[in-house]
């Protein structure tokens, strides 16, 4: 009986559950949408009973599709979303829901945090300051001070369900060492917890969980959650990692200045760096360790920023991608005028909670091939001002290649408005289960399964026809990219001070 991973991604649309072989060949997969509560304005989150319910089903949906031996699973990783966080009691029971990247109540103690020490937290952690654990857990604290009493520990939704497969008591949580620049307190370096950040914001150490290596064992599957799942007790779970990460990971970037676009909910673009250069001057780039220990991610992205195109498909045009795109190659760079700004929820790196989603420049030619384009195009120039950091932080890397996975990555449309707007080119990925690869691929070398991830993953992850920048297209977007961030200065006062919140 040949050995076969589980791999689990927990996202922000739904929860994904994959088998492969040894060979990182996908061999079956189940999916359940997620249940997002929203009762208000910048209110987010989903619970905590609901990403636990989503793990069982789709473990089962999996295991019960042709040919899928459940005995023949010998290890399982699972990854999530990593901005957000939720909090466990002492048995490891959920306290808290899952407090939603998305949820933007914390803003004040994200403002408090960016005063009283935001280039310290920038310099320690890798991340600036945005709407992710530091401030949300300032939020609990002070907010619900008496559910931030009965927390033993802050974790990850990965280690929360981890901790539901494996039994883990408080005592025995863990945060794996991907998440550690959206921890607000964590010494991304050293991969520890920073005494100095914990002091200057009195929250105590006791409350975080012990970091750990994507690629440790901390558990095996109990005769409980087998009984629920149809798995056999007592297989390795690994810590696992990061939604991001593992899907950068298990695209191949296992070497220096790579480029990578994903696509999906959120917009995010990063690169693959050997050495760690917290972005304290222009507080954009946020440094996140690869699961591969010595390697770094430095990535930005836009809150929602694939939501954008689907509001606007679903809401605004009722059309398909598909015929959206036609004329669209009609439709001059810049979109004869038309500006777009992706940040419905605001912007996140660099943090400007003020500006909101916009159209400028609206006219009577305009279509909707032209509300489409100019969206494409407000990500691209986004990506563009992502782009000229990284060269400044990084000066000697010669990054001129753009990898691209997800939902977005399937359209040549929206790839070839990047590598105009970028100058870079763009490569497609075929397959877009990136995150459950690096899962499963993690999973497979922690348990001993996987001799070595570095070949299967590249035999998965082929990619499709490169897409050249076009050198007059590229000179035409580049007033547009200068204008899109003046565009954005410009109306952050108006949103500010002006427009009701």
């Amino acid at each position: 009986m040949k050995p076969t991973i589980l791999a689990m991604d927990i996202g922000t649309q739904g929860t994904k559950t994959a088998v492969f072989d040894a060979d990182m060949n996908l061999l079956a997969t189940a999916f359940e949408a997620s249940r997002l509560i929203q009762p208000s304005p910048g209110a987010v989150w989903q619970e905590a009973e609901d990403l636990y319910g989503a793990a069982v089903r789709t473990i089962r949906g999996a295991l019960a599709q042709p040919g899928i031996d459940p005995a023949a699973v010998a290890a399982i990783g699972v990854d999530s979303q990593m901005a957000g966080i939720m909090g466990v009691d002492e048995a490891g029971q959920a306290v808290t829901y899952y407090d939603s990247w998305l949820d933007a109540r914390c803003a004040p103690y994200m403002k408090r945090m960016r005063e009283r020490a935001g280039g310290r937290v920038t310099a320690i952690t890798g991340g600036p300051v945005t709407y992710t654990h530091g401030p949300k857990i300032l939020w609990w604290k002070h907010e619900h001070p008496d559910v931030y009493r009965r927390i033993a520990k802050f974790v990850l939704p990965h280690g929360y369900v981890v901790g539901r497969m494996a039994g883990l008591r408080g005592d025995e949580a863990y945060f794996d060492y991907t998440c550690l620049q959206y921890s607000g307190f964590g010494d991304n370096l050293r991969k520890a917890w920073s005494q100095e950040l914990l002091d200057t914001f009195d929250v105590p150490r006791e409350k975080f969980a012990r970091v750990v290596s994507p690629f440790e064992v901390v558990g095996r599957v109990t005769p409980a959650f087998a009984k629920e799942t149809g798995l056999p007790d007592g297989i390795p779970i690994v810590a696992g990692g990061g939604d991001t990460a593992c899907s950068i990971f298990g695209s191949g970037l296992f070497e220096a200045d790579l480029l990578f676009d994903i696509a999906g909910t959120a917009s995010v673009m990063c690169s693959v760096v050997d050495s760690f250069v917290p972005d304290t001057a222009f507080e954009t780039m946020t440094m996140m360790r690869s699961p591969v220990d010595g390697y770094w991610f430095p990535l930005a992205y836009i809150n929602g920023g694939g939501l954008c195109l689907k509001w606007l498909r679903d809401q605004v045009t009722h059309s398909s991608y598909e015929a959206l795109s036609a004329p669209c190659a009609d439709i001059p760079p810049g979109s004869d005028g038309l500006m777009f700004v992706p940040h419905f929820a605001g912007r996140v790196l660099p943090n400007n909670p003020d500006v909101k989603g916009s159209y400028m420049g609206l006219n009577w030619k305009h279509t909707d091939a032209h509300l489409f384009k100019a969206a494409m195009e407000g990500v691209a120039y986004e990506y563009h001002y992502y782009l000229s950091v990284m060269r400044r932080l990084y000066p000697h890397s010669n990054f001129d290649t753009l990898r691209a996975a997800g939902g977005g990555a399937t359209s040549s449309l929206f790839n070839q408005i990047k590598a105009d707007v970028l100058g870079v080119r763009v490569v497609p990925f075929v397959m877009s289960e990136a995150g459950l690869a690096g899962s499963a691929a993690i999973a497979g070398a922690g348990a001993g399964v996987l001799s070595d991830y570095r070949a299967p993953i590249r035999r998965l992850m082929q990619g499709g026809e490169p897409l050249k920048p076009d050198a007059a297209r590229h000179r035409a977007y580049q007033p547009f990219a200068a204008a899109y961030l003046k565009t954005i200065e410009a109306l952050t006062p108006l949103y500010r001070d002006v427009l009701p919140k």
